[in-house]
């Protein structure tokens, strides 16, 4: 028996998000286009998703490949997303992302998680995006966020403090057939009902598979 209930939970969330706003990063992968996926995905970091699309859309609509970005220039590119958080540090690292890409890539976004993590300010979480959603390649990974975290222990999956020791303890649990969705779903579904802050417990459509571990709160 699935203790975890696996089967019936990622059945119930499928459905139910497609009503949510998807997140940010899977708008442009629907596109397939993986260099938006990875720009995308660097904004985002420890900044609000809406706050994200914004920053995004304004820029996508100026710039498309890495050598657009290169011949903005650091300066144009700060004023275009200085709604994001720490956006000059994201600013230089993006500038650093598209030279290498130019320079070493032939401006395409490299598709092996030891070159994507090579790459400044692009950790375990954001190659195993680019990877799955970008160039839709499965491999040995769960890109594993702060919702993806906070649902995980609520629901009792696992038992950790940090996104990175979430995705290696999920990796032992989850059946493989679910690690492809798992991101998409548990984000969107972290972002409309399972907030980090007093989560939304009575419009909770998994609420008889979660004990609620860890919440104090909720509306």
């Amino acid at each position: 028996m699935d203790k975890y209930h696996f089967r019936e939970i990622f059945s119930i969330l499928k459905k139910e998000v497609k009503g949510y706003q998807a997140p940010v990063v899977e708008l442009y992968a629907q596109n397939r286009h993986v260099f938006h996926v990875l720009i995308s995905c660097v904004l985002s970091l420890r900044t609000n998703d809406k706050v994200t699309s914004k920053v995004c859309g304004e820029l996508f609509r100026q710039v498309d490949k890495p050598q657009d970005i290169v011949k903005l220039g650091l300066p144009r590119l700060r004023s275009l997303i200085k709604r994001v958080n720490f956006y000059k540090t994201k600013a230089k690292n993006i500038m650093i992302i598209c030279e290498i890409l130019v320079d070493k890539y032939r401006s395409q976004v490299p598709s092996t998680p030891e070159e994507l993590l090579a790459l400044p300010n692009v950790g375990r979480k954001t190659m195993g995006i680019v990877m799955q959603y970008g160039h839709r390649v499965e491999g040995d990974y769960i890109p594993t966020d702060t919702h993806v975290h906070i649902c995980a222990n609520r629901l009792g999956w696992v038992k950790t403090k940090k996104p990175e020791e979430t995705e290696k303890e999920l990796m032992k649990i989850v059946p493989r057939e679910y690690w492809l969705n798992l991101n998409t779903i548990l984000v969107t579904f972290g972002q409309e009902i399972c907030t980090s802050t007093s989560p939304f417990c009575s419009q909770c459509p998994i609420y008889k598979y979660c004990p609620k571990i860890g919440v104090i709160r909720n509306r």
